[in-house]
């Protein structure tokens, strides 16, 4: 199977011929992850070795494992003895058990022997994030989510896969599936491949209509995430009086929103966003709500009153998740209620807090795409 993310494949493969001896490769995709590293060791023409708690080190494609290396040190330890040029994915990896002495010597062995060998120890894992008695000889580097050209050839695959066991109608245009892909934002490839597979199965048919699926399953993320409320999209424009120079704003960027890949190659940008002002009850919330409706995204409310934390640092934290998770879903409306609240500035008061999180909202406002 291809991997469709060639910009992640490159990077990846710039870091080890550069001698990054051992890299954290920070991912909840470990298949994913697995089959990059395919990739690469492919490209790089070298052996492609996996570790797992349950079976040790062995060689992707054959049965055997080599003997004596079921434990994170033993398979290790493997490493620095073997002068085999490798990639060597290690999965499961618990970052906080690298603390010992004897295991953090040993990362300090296999990223020195690793250093002067073509290949790297790849780590894995839902808390692989490297303890800081060995972080200085481990690479962190963030592999990115799934493209929209891997979402589409997974959509495809699955519409091949289904159509062999039964007849799927297909009641779509491109454009509307560039809208799907599009949705499919945020989500791992295996959530993707599920709730896709489960819109076709269900009806036997894939329509746009199936964007509701795609809407439940980010609604379930933003809900265990706990800082964004989650939006049904009730309201629309004609709920809406007057405000006509809102709307001609929402009627000129409609088919960038919905067609963001033409909307690109004529060099019209995505929308970045609106301020409403205005006093209580004058439509600012249901504006929020028909524009999600408008463009068919999902909508996003962040509450100011949820960020604010006792404790020293955790309310910025709480700032960068909510912000963290919008990113990772989008397209999406993020609805920023009562913002003044939010970032009203109290001088010394609250410690500078509200000042902290103003200026990182600033910079997010900029820097994102």
């Amino acid at each position: 199977m291809p991997f469709e993310n060639h910009e992640a494949l490159h990077d990846l493969e710039l870091m080890v011929r550069a001698r990054h001896g051992i890299v954290h490769l920070d991912t909840a995709e470990e298949d994913r992850a697995a089959l990059l590293l395919f990739h690469l060791s492919d490209r790089l023409g070298v052996p492609h070795f996996e570790w797992t708690r349950s079976r040790g080190l062995g060689r992707v494609g054959l049965s055997d494992t080599i003997y004596n290396t079921k434990t994170f040190d033993q398979a290790l330890g493997h490493v620095v003895q073997s002068p085999v040029d490798a990639i060597y994915h290690l999965r499961g990896v618990v970052g906080e058990g690298m603390g010992g002495e004897l295991t953090a010597a040993i990362v300090r062995e296999a990223a020195e022997a690793m250093s002067n060998r073509v290949g790297a120890v790849v780590l894995t894992g839902p808390q692989s994030t490297p303890h800081p008695a060995v972080r200085s000889h481990v690479t962190t580097h963030l592999l990115p989510g799934p493209t929209r050209e891997e979402f589409r050839l997974l959509l495809r695959q699955i519409v091949r896969d289904v159509s062999l066991r039964t007849h799927v109608q297909i009641e779509i245009t491109p454009q509307e599936i560039d809208e799907i892909v599009g949705h499919l934002a945020g989500l791992t490839r295996m959530e993707a491949e599920k709730i896709l597979t489960k819109a076709i199965v269900e009806d036997g048919k894939l329509t746009v209509d199936d964007i509701r699926l795609i809407g439940e399953a980010k609604r379930a993320m933003v809900e265990e995430e706990g800082l964004l409320e989650f939006y049904p999209v009730e309201a629309s424009l004609a709920d809406i009086a007057d405000l006509s120079g809102f709307k001609r704003w929402l009627a000129k960027r409609t088919a960038v929103v919905k067609d963001p890949r033409g909307a690109e190659k004529m060099g019209l940008p995505f929308p970045r966003g609106v301020l409403l002002l205005g006093v209580p009850g004058c439509g600012k919330s249901l504006s929020a709500k028909a524009v999600a409706a408008e463009w068919r995204l999902p909508l996003l409310r962040l509450d100011p009153s949820s960020l604010y934390n006792k404790y020293i640092g955790e309310s910025e934290k709480n700032f960068a998740r909510a912000m963290a998770t919008a990113d990772r879903m989008s397209p999406v409306i993020l609805w920023i209620d009562e913002i003044e609240k939010a970032f009203a500035s109290s001088g010394d008061a609250d410690g500078g807090v509200s000042q902290r999180i103003l200026g990182t909202f600033l910079s997010w406002m900029q820097e994102r795409r």
